[in-house]
């Protein structure tokens, strides 16, 4: 383990923050300073996808470099707020500690603590809802969220509200009635609609289990590209000549080889 760093992280934070300015600054970099909040939020979210690559390879090394990146994104947002003198990334830290130390009564304050991680979640989640504007339960789920995720985070606020099935027997349910309407759909746009009313209708029951549908789909990409790749090994450069008969056998073979 290493034992010495470059120094306080505040120090660091200052040094990046000074960076950036001059980035921006007359006589900076020109692609910097051409950027707005508009061009740079695609790259936010593209750094926040490579930590969650980094966490899945369990690769430390790149999550480091990754969680810089992410950070640096902060930064970069910041700046341009406090040019437009809007904030500045004094006031996000300030903001998001605040924010902490509000939502933790338990630990920074005289509140009882709950009696499981669960139990504390929702008194987050208590607390969280108290602070949000009173315009809907559904107010302030991100519409730039993937969509699963985006999904899964509706039907989660819908069901504090008491909207929800109470059991998986009827997210079950649904999966068979919307795959019956896609089935039934009579042209293009009827099966856009009714394959939308299928995924979701597939996130509800992955909720009602406990698992994130954004994750199990990721390791459901994951593995078939672990397989596709295994059977283009297999077979070399005559792979694409096969025909589907051998592919599903490569498949199967490919399949067999990770059980084994």
């Amino acid at each position: 383990m290493t034992t010495t760093g470059p120094g306080p992280a505040g120090l660091q934070l200052e040094r990046l923050a000074a960076i950036m300015a001059r980035l921006r600054d007359p006589g900076g970099c020109p692609w910097d300073r051409a950027q707005s909040f508009v061009t740079i939020a695609p790259y936010t979210i593209e750094e926040a996808y490579e930590v969650a690559d980094a966490i899945h390879t369990g690769d430390m090394p790149g999550l480091r470099d990754e969680l810089g990146d992410l950070l640096f994104q902060v930064v970069f947002h910041s700046r341009m707020a406090e040019e437009a003198g809007h904030f500045a990334l004094a006031d996000v830290v300030a903001g998001i500690a605040a924010k902490m130390e509000r939502r933790h009564p338990h630990v920074f304050g005289d509140a009882t603590p709950a009696a499981d991680a669960t139990a504390q979640l929702a008194d987050w989640e208590t607390i969280k809802a108290a602070e949000r504007p009173r315009d809907g339960a559904l107010s302030g789920v991100a519409s730039a969220l993937p969509a699963l995720m985006r999904a899964e985070k509706l039907q989660r606020r819908a069901a504090r509200t008491g909207f929800d099935w109470p059991d998986a027997s009827g997210p079950r349910a649904k999966v068979v009635e919307e795959l019956a309407e896609f089935e039934a759909a009579a042209n293009d746009a009827e099966r856009l609609d009714e394959g939308g009313d299928l995924l979701f209708a597939v996130v509800n029951v992955l909720r009602h289990r406990g698992i994130d549908p954004e994750v199990a789909l990721r390791g459901a990409n994951a593995k078939f590209e672990r397989r596709f790749k295994a059977m283009e090994a297999i077979a070399g450069s005559s792979f694409h000549g096969l025909d589907l008969a051998a592919k599903d056998a490569l498949w199967d073979e490919a399949k067999a080889a990770e059980r084994s």
